[in-house]
Protein backbone atom coordinates (compact mmCIF):
# COMPACT_ATOMS: atom_id res chain seq x y z
CA UNK A 1 0.00 0.00 0.00
CA UNK A 2 1.04 3.31 -1.17
CA UNK A 3 3.21 4.80 2.13
CA UNK A 4 2.42 7.76 4.22
CA UNK A 5 2.85 11.29 2.95
CA UNK A 6 1.71 9.48 -0.42
CA UNK A 7 -2.15 10.75 -0.09
CA UNK A 8 -3.86 13.60 -0.59
CA UNK A 9 -7.38 14.95 -0.44
CA UNK A 10 -9.70 14.89 -3.38
CA UNK A 11 -11.48 18.39 -4.92
CA UNK A 12 -13.48 19.26 -7.01
CA UNK A 13 -10.66 19.45 -10.10
CA UNK A 14 -9.60 15.85 -9.21
CA UNK A 15 -12.53 14.07 -7.68
CA UNK A 16 -12.53 10.76 -6.43
CA UNK A 17 -12.36 7.91 -9.48
CA UNK A 18 -14.49 5.40 -7.74
CA UNK A 19 -17.49 7.66 -5.64
CA UNK A 20 -16.60 10.51 -8.22
CA UNK A 21 -17.42 13.08 -5.05
CA UNK A 22 -14.81 16.12 -4.44
CA UNK A 23 -14.64 15.44 -0.64
CA UNK A 24 -13.59 12.73 2.14
CA UNK A 25 -11.91 10.79 0.03
CA UNK A 26 -7.91 9.91 -0.75
CA UNK A 27 -5.70 9.71 -4.18
CA UNK A 28 -2.50 8.16 -4.15
CA UNK A 29 -0.29 10.71 -5.54
CA UNK A 30 0.61 8.32 -8.80
CA UNK A 31 -2.73 7.65 -9.47
CA UNK A 32 -2.49 4.40 -8.88
CA UNK A 33 -5.02 3.94 -5.94
CA UNK A 34 -7.62 5.64 -4.10
CA UNK A 35 -9.10 5.58 -0.52
CA UNK A 36 -12.85 5.86 -0.80
CA UNK A 37 -15.27 6.87 2.44
CA UNK A 38 -18.30 5.89 0.57
CA UNK A 39 -17.79 2.58 -2.02
CA UNK A 40 -16.63 -0.32 0.15
CA UNK A 41 -13.80 -2.74 -1.36
CA UNK A 42 -12.49 -6.29 0.27
CA UNK A 43 -9.35 -4.01 1.85
CA UNK A 44 -10.45 -1.54 4.48
CA UNK A 45 -7.93 1.17 5.37
CA UNK A 46 -8.82 2.27 8.50
CA UNK A 47 -11.32 5.20 9.51
CA UNK A 48 -10.45 6.61 5.94
CA UNK A 49 -12.37 3.98 4.02
CA UNK A 50 -12.05 1.64 1.60
CA UNK A 51 -8.67 0.79 -0.34
CA UNK A 52 -9.14 0.69 -4.17
CA UNK A 53 -6.42 -0.27 -6.61
CA UNK A 54 -6.92 1.54 -9.74
CA UNK A 55 -6.58 -0.81 -13.36
CA UNK A 56 -4.68 2.07 -15.69
CA UNK A 57 -1.38 4.08 -14.11
CA UNK A 58 -3.54 7.96 -15.42
CA UNK A 59 -2.82 10.68 -13.75
CA UNK A 60 -5.55 12.82 -11.88
CA UNK A 61 -9.30 11.94 -13.69
CA UNK A 62 -10.54 15.64 -14.71
CA UNK A 63 -14.25 16.71 -15.64
CA UNK A 64 -13.60 15.23 -19.16
CA UNK A 65 -12.34 11.73 -18.46
CA UNK A 66 -14.80 10.95 -15.37
CA UNK A 67 -16.85 7.48 -16.46
CA UNK A 68 -19.68 8.54 -14.26
CA UNK A 69 -21.14 12.25 -14.65
CA UNK A 70 -21.47 13.67 -11.22
CA UNK A 71 -24.88 14.71 -12.75
CA UNK A 72 -26.00 10.80 -12.09
CA UNK A 73 -27.80 11.52 -8.75
CA UNK A 74 -28.72 9.07 -6.38
CA UNK A 75 -31.25 6.36 -7.44
CA UNK A 76 -34.50 6.04 -4.88
CA UNK A 77 -36.09 3.49 -6.36
CA UNK A 78 -34.12 0.44 -6.77
CA UNK A 79 -36.89 -2.18 -8.62
CA UNK A 80 -38.10 0.57 -11.32
CA UNK A 81 -34.23 1.60 -12.28
CA UNK A 82 -33.22 -2.37 -12.53
CA UNK A 83 -36.44 -2.59 -14.76
CA UNK A 84 -35.15 0.64 -16.72
CA UNK A 85 -31.60 -0.71 -17.43
CA UNK A 86 -33.25 -4.07 -18.18
CA UNK A 87 -35.18 -2.50 -21.12
CA UNK A 88 -31.95 -0.49 -21.87
CA UNK A 89 -29.74 -3.24 -22.87
CA UNK A 90 -29.47 -4.47 -26.44
CA UNK A 91 -28.87 -7.57 -27.40
CA UNK A 92 -25.67 -6.93 -29.74
CA UNK A 93 -24.49 -5.18 -26.53
CA UNK A 94 -25.42 -8.29 -23.91
CA UNK A 95 -23.79 -10.66 -26.69
CA UNK A 96 -20.53 -8.58 -27.14
CA UNK A 97 -20.73 -8.24 -23.22
CA UNK A 98 -20.90 -11.98 -22.87
CA UNK A 99 -18.08 -12.82 -25.59
CA UNK A 100 -15.95 -11.03 -23.64
CA UNK A 101 -16.68 -12.77 -20.23
CA UNK A 102 -16.20 -16.05 -21.58
CA UNK A 103 -20.02 -17.08 -19.91
CA UNK A 104 -23.83 -17.10 -21.51
CA UNK A 105 -25.91 -14.84 -22.35
CA UNK A 106 -28.58 -16.27 -20.46
CA UNK A 107 -26.78 -16.70 -17.32
CA UNK A 108 -26.43 -12.78 -17.60
CA UNK A 109 -30.03 -12.81 -18.13
CA UNK A 110 -30.35 -14.92 -14.96
CA UNK A 111 -28.58 -12.30 -13.19
CA UNK A 112 -30.91 -9.28 -14.58
CA UNK A 113 -28.08 -7.71 -16.65
CA UNK A 114 -29.22 -4.18 -18.03
CA UNK A 115 -27.46 -0.92 -19.20
CA UNK A 116 -27.71 2.72 -17.64
CA UNK A 117 -27.02 5.23 -20.40
CA UNK A 118 -26.94 7.96 -17.61
CA UNK A 119 -23.94 6.54 -15.83
CA UNK A 120 -22.59 4.75 -19.33
CA UNK A 121 -22.23 1.26 -17.85
CA UNK A 122 -23.69 -2.28 -17.63
CA UNK A 123 -25.90 -2.93 -13.96
CA UNK A 124 -26.38 -6.13 -12.06
CA UNK A 125 -29.08 -6.03 -9.41
CA UNK A 126 -28.27 -6.72 -5.99
CA UNK A 127 -30.62 -8.52 -3.60
CA UNK A 128 -31.80 -8.25 -0.09
CA UNK A 129 -33.14 -10.63 2.32
CA UNK A 130 -36.76 -10.55 0.98
CA UNK A 131 -35.77 -10.37 -2.36
CA UNK A 132 -35.75 -6.94 -3.22
CA UNK A 133 -33.53 -4.78 -5.23
CA UNK A 134 -31.27 -2.85 -2.88
CA UNK A 135 -28.46 -1.42 -4.76
CA UNK A 136 -26.93 -1.73 -8.16
CA UNK A 137 -23.46 -2.78 -9.09
CA UNK A 138 -22.13 -0.74 -12.36
CA UNK A 139 -19.74 -2.28 -14.43
CA UNK A 140 -17.99 -0.08 -17.04
CA UNK A 141 -16.78 -1.10 -20.25
CA UNK A 142 -13.59 -0.68 -19.49
CA UNK A 143 -13.89 -3.56 -16.21
CA UNK A 144 -13.77 -1.12 -13.47
CA UNK A 145 -16.89 -1.51 -11.23
CA UNK A 146 -18.89 1.01 -8.59
CA UNK A 147 -22.31 0.83 -7.28
CA UNK A 148 -24.85 3.30 -8.11
CA UNK A 149 -25.69 6.00 -4.99
CA UNK A 150 -28.10 5.49 -2.69
CA UNK A 151 -28.43 1.92 -2.43
CA UNK A 152 -26.93 -1.12 -0.23
CA UNK A 153 -24.95 -4.12 -0.50
CA UNK A 154 -27.20 -7.11 -1.34
CA UNK A 155 -26.32 -10.64 -3.14
CA UNK A 156 -26.08 -11.34 -6.39
CA UNK A 157 -29.05 -13.83 -6.91
CA UNK A 158 -30.15 -15.56 -10.49
CA UNK A 159 -33.53 -16.24 -11.05
CA UNK A 160 -34.79 -19.55 -11.12
CA UNK A 161 -32.37 -20.25 -8.59
CA UNK A 162 -33.17 -24.04 -7.36
CA UNK A 163 -34.60 -24.15 -3.37
CA UNK A 164 -32.58 -27.36 -2.58
CA UNK A 165 -29.57 -29.26 -3.70
CA UNK A 166 -25.75 -27.85 -2.91
CA UNK A 167 -25.93 -23.82 -3.55
CA UNK A 168 -22.23 -22.25 -4.65
CA UNK A 169 -21.06 -19.60 -3.25
CA UNK A 170 -18.83 -16.95 -5.12
CA UNK A 171 -17.69 -13.47 -4.95
CA UNK A 172 -19.00 -10.75 -7.36
CA UNK A 173 -22.02 -11.21 -10.50
CA UNK A 174 -19.82 -12.33 -13.19
CA UNK A 175 -18.18 -15.67 -11.10
CA UNK A 176 -21.93 -16.20 -10.31
CA UNK A 177 -22.50 -16.22 -14.53
CA UNK A 178 -19.28 -18.09 -14.86
CA UNK A 179 -20.56 -21.12 -12.54
CA UNK A 180 -24.49 -20.36 -14.09
CA UNK A 181 -23.09 -21.23 -17.44
CA UNK A 182 -21.59 -24.56 -16.37
CA UNK A 183 -25.38 -25.58 -15.05
CA UNK A 184 -24.43 -24.86 -11.34
CA UNK A 185 -27.04 -23.16 -8.65
CA UNK A 186 -24.60 -19.61 -7.73
CA UNK A 187 -25.13 -16.79 -5.79
CA UNK A 188 -22.31 -13.64 -5.65
CA UNK A 189 -21.15 -12.12 -2.72
CA UNK A 190 -20.77 -8.03 -3.37
CA UNK A 191 -17.08 -8.97 -2.08
CA UNK A 192 -14.66 -11.20 -0.12
CA UNK A 193 -16.05 -10.33 3.11
CA UNK A 194 -19.86 -8.90 2.36
CA UNK A 195 -23.32 -10.09 2.54
CA UNK A 196 -23.10 -13.38 4.98
CA UNK A 197 -25.69 -12.55 6.70
CA UNK A 198 -27.48 -12.62 3.57
CA UNK A 199 -26.16 -15.77 2.15
CA UNK A 200 -26.71 -18.00 5.61
CA UNK A 201 -30.35 -16.62 5.41
CA UNK A 202 -30.35 -18.11 1.76
CA UNK A 203 -28.20 -20.99 2.07
CA UNK A 204 -29.88 -22.49 5.47
CA UNK A 205 -30.40 -26.38 5.59
CA UNK A 206 -28.24 -26.65 2.51
CA UNK A 207 -25.48 -28.28 1.48
CA UNK A 208 -22.63 -25.28 0.32
CA UNK A 209 -19.42 -25.31 -2.19
CA UNK A 210 -17.52 -21.36 -1.68
CA UNK A 211 -15.36 -21.41 -4.62
CA UNK A 212 -13.09 -18.59 -3.21
CA UNK A 213 -10.42 -15.97 -5.16
CA UNK A 214 -6.95 -17.67 -5.26
CA UNK A 215 -5.68 -14.66 -3.22
CA UNK A 216 -5.42 -13.86 0.15
CA UNK A 217 -8.61 -11.48 1.14
CA UNK A 218 -10.45 -14.49 -1.15
CA UNK A 219 -9.60 -16.97 0.86
CA UNK A 220 -9.89 -15.52 4.37
CA UNK A 221 -13.01 -13.94 3.47
CA UNK A 222 -14.33 -17.87 2.25
CA UNK A 223 -12.98 -19.39 5.55
CA UNK A 224 -14.37 -16.73 7.81
CA UNK A 225 -18.12 -17.38 5.48
CA UNK A 226 -17.82 -21.44 5.87
CA UNK A 227 -17.27 -21.02 10.02
CA UNK A 228 -20.46 -18.86 9.86
CA UNK A 229 -22.46 -21.33 7.56
CA UNK A 230 -21.66 -24.83 9.10
CA UNK A 231 -23.78 -24.16 11.94
CA UNK A 232 -26.95 -23.44 9.54
CA UNK A 233 -25.95 -25.72 6.04
CA UNK A 234 -25.73 -29.38 6.12
CA UNK A 235 -21.89 -29.31 4.43
CA UNK A 236 -20.30 -26.89 4.02
CA UNK A 237 -16.83 -26.97 1.46
CA UNK A 238 -14.33 -24.29 0.34
CA UNK A 239 -12.31 -24.57 -2.92
CA UNK A 240 -10.40 -22.57 -4.86
CA UNK A 241 -9.31 -22.63 -8.91
CA UNK A 242 -6.27 -24.93 -9.87
CA UNK A 243 -2.78 -22.65 -9.60
CA UNK A 244 -2.38 -19.83 -11.41
CA UNK A 245 -6.02 -19.29 -12.25
CA UNK A 246 -7.34 -16.43 -10.07
CA UNK A 247 -11.08 -16.83 -9.67
CA UNK A 248 -14.30 -18.53 -11.00
CA UNK A 249 -14.48 -16.74 -14.14
CA UNK A 250 -10.94 -17.48 -14.97
CA UNK A 251 -11.60 -21.06 -14.24
CA UNK A 252 -14.45 -21.78 -16.92
CA UNK A 253 -12.31 -19.59 -19.19
CA UNK A 254 -9.36 -22.23 -18.88
CA UNK A 255 -11.85 -25.01 -19.87
CA UNK A 256 -13.66 -25.97 -16.30
CA UNK A 257 -16.65 -28.28 -16.40
CA UNK A 258 -18.90 -28.55 -13.91
CA UNK A 259 -17.44 -32.32 -13.48
CA UNK A 260 -14.17 -30.49 -12.55
CA UNK A 261 -15.70 -27.96 -10.11
CA UNK A 262 -17.65 -30.82 -8.71
CA UNK A 263 -14.54 -33.29 -8.49
CA UNK A 264 -12.58 -30.17 -6.45
CA UNK A 265 -15.56 -30.03 -3.82
CA UNK A 266 -15.76 -33.66 -3.08
CA UNK A 267 -12.12 -33.62 -2.49
CA UNK A 268 -12.11 -30.59 -0.02
CA UNK A 269 -12.73 -31.09 3.46
CA UNK A 270 -15.77 -29.74 5.25
CA UNK A 271 -15.43 -26.53 6.48
CA UNK A 272 -15.59 -26.84 10.83
CA UNK A 273 -18.04 -24.79 12.91
CA UNK A 274 -15.84 -22.38 14.52
CA UNK A 275 -15.55 -21.44 18.39
CA UNK A 276 -17.27 -18.44 18.35
CA UNK A 277 -20.40 -19.44 15.76
CA UNK A 278 -20.24 -22.54 18.07
CA UNK A 279 -21.05 -20.01 21.08
CA UNK A 280 -23.95 -17.86 19.42
CA UNK A 281 -25.71 -21.26 18.69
Amino acid sequence: MTGRGEWVRVRRDRPCPVCERSDWCLLARDGTAAICARIESPKRAGAAGYLHKLTDNAAWPTSRTRSIPLSALPVRDFGTFRERCGAELTPDALARLADSLAVAVDALRRLGIGWSAEHRAFTLPMRGARGEVCGVRLRLPNGRKLSVRGGREGLFIPSGLPADGRLFVCEGPTDTAALLTLGLAAIGRPSCAGGAKLVCDLARGRPVAIVADADSPGRRGAAALASTLAAHCKSVRVITPPIGIKDAREWVRHGATAADVLRAVDGADPARLSVKATRRA
